[in-house]
């Protein structure tokens, strides 16, 4: 795999948020093992202090070992080595369960030894719904005589309950781990198709162009001959083709221009560019090619010079402009001013039209989408005019916005003063 920068941030990512998941794994496990642990010592000790009062009572010495044994998890047998009762018994570890704060639910069996056997002694929740007694889990040991088994059928339950909020936490971190995987694949999924989708588009003008360039030839040579000169039905078609070629061209240039910008192989030759001058070269173009009586007014308080790339600024305020007299009213009127504030100068388009509608207006500047218009049912372009002006303006540094001024739509690019000379 070639790492490129936005492969190594993916990386980065995920191996931070795994980094993230393992540690608080390795804390629930920690928290799990503390846990385990004091209620271990809660039962010890409760369970000693229940043997140390019974001596008591029997006024009889403490003998010396291991008194409490345990044999599983949640199964503990104490060696008492002296008469004892059922009832003085259970008071015992109710009192010294509810002293140490051991909120479990237990039961007890003690072993008779007139009968060999272990007598059940009773169940005791901490709620007010028990579990099943489990009267069959109590076996005897051979090597005592006066003992008696505590079992707590909810230990392991309960171990998972106090970690309630570090379970939380784990579910969360995995969630999150498995919606940034699944974000990454969509991106990635997304980027694969972009590629093919440029290298399709690239591909397709640059096959279109040999054949239009052709068109074209032929079509200027066919316009000069005499019989078609001639011929004013002949000339009305030829000049058709050769103005639908050349709307075509300018149709592939605007679509290989954005595929270069998307494909970030563009590189900017920033030129001192009198801005003035480019305003009227757009002019004498916009006024050649379309027919209609245009108005352009500028409103410039002072003479700007901007640093830019000489070719795509020319083509910037092109397509701005060209959309300002195609979207104006029938009688265009394209006013272009210019507004400073402390840092920056925004330079100002607008048109007399309609405007755009409000829930069009937000994704104008998206590649490929159109604007259906109200004197027309045909929707016009392809979409990628303003989208290019947008990468453009980027590529400089610059901030473009369009908003509806009723009537008309205004254009403002600001641009910083570190790239204007006055």
């Amino acid at each position: 795999m070639k790492f490129t920068r936005f492969n190594i941030v993916i990386l980065i990512g995920f191996l931070a948020i795994l980094g993230v998941v393992i540690m608080q794994l390795f804390l629930l496990n920690q928290a799990y093992s503390f846990e385990k642990k004091e209620v271990e010592d809660k039962i010890y000790y409760a369970l000693l202090d229940v043997v140390e009062r019974i001596y008591v009572d029997n006024n009889s010495e403490l003998i010396v070992g291991n008194q409490i044994k345990r044999v599983a998890h949640n199964y503990y047998v104490v060696n008492v080595n002296d008469a004892f009762e059922n009832n003085i018994l259970e008071f015992y570890l109710k009192k010294e369960f509810a002293k140490v704060k051991l909120d479990l639910d237990f039961e007890y069996a003690i072993y008779d030894c007139g009968t060999n056997n272990m007598v059940y002694g009773n169940y005791i929740t901490s709620n007010s719904q028990p579990s099943k007694k489990c009267i069959d889990c109590f076996t005897k040991n051979d090597e005592l005589i006066y003992y008696f088994a505590v079992r707590f059928p909810t230990l392991k339950q309960s171990y998972f309950t106090s970690l309630k909020q570090y379970w939380l936490y784990t579910i969360v971190l995995f969630l999150v781990l498995i919606v940034y995987v699944y974000s990454v694949l969509l991106m990635l999924k997304q980027k694969r198709y972009t590629v093919l989708q440029n290298d399709f588009i690239n591909n397709m003008t640059h096959e279109f162009k040999t054949p239009l360039a052709s068109i074209l030839i032929a079509s200027n040579f066919a316009n000069d001959q005499k019989e078609i000169k001639q011929n004013p039905r002949l000339s009305k078609y030829i000049q058709i083709i050769i103005k639908q070629s050349n709307k075509l061209n300018e149709h592939i240039e605007q679509i290989l221009s954005l595929a270069k910008t998307d494909s970030n192989n563009i590189d900017l030759s920033k030129t001192e560019i009198d801005f003035r001058k480019v305003l009227e070269l757009i002019k004498e173009n916009i006024l050649l090619k379309y027919p209609e009586d245009i108005v352009f007014e500028f409103h410039f308080s002072k003479k700007l010079i901007i640093k830019a790339d000489e070719f795509h600024f020319y083509n910037i305020f092109y397509n701005i402009i060209e959309n300002a007299v195609k979207y104006g009213s029938k009688k265009p009127i394209v006013k272009i001013s210019m507004r400073e504030n402390e840092k920056t100068i925004s330079i100002i388009i607008l048109d007399n039209g309609n405007g755009v509608p409000k829930k069009d207006l937000p994704f104008i500047f998206d590649k490929f989408y159109r604007v259906e218009r109200k004197d027309s049912k045909e929707i016009e372009g392809f979409g990628i005019g303003l989208a290019y002006v947008k990468k453009i303006g980027q590529l400089h540094g610059w901030k473009i916005k369009a908003e509806n001024a009723n009537p008309g739509l205004r254009v403002s690019i600001e641009i910083p003063k570190s790239d204007i000379h006055e």
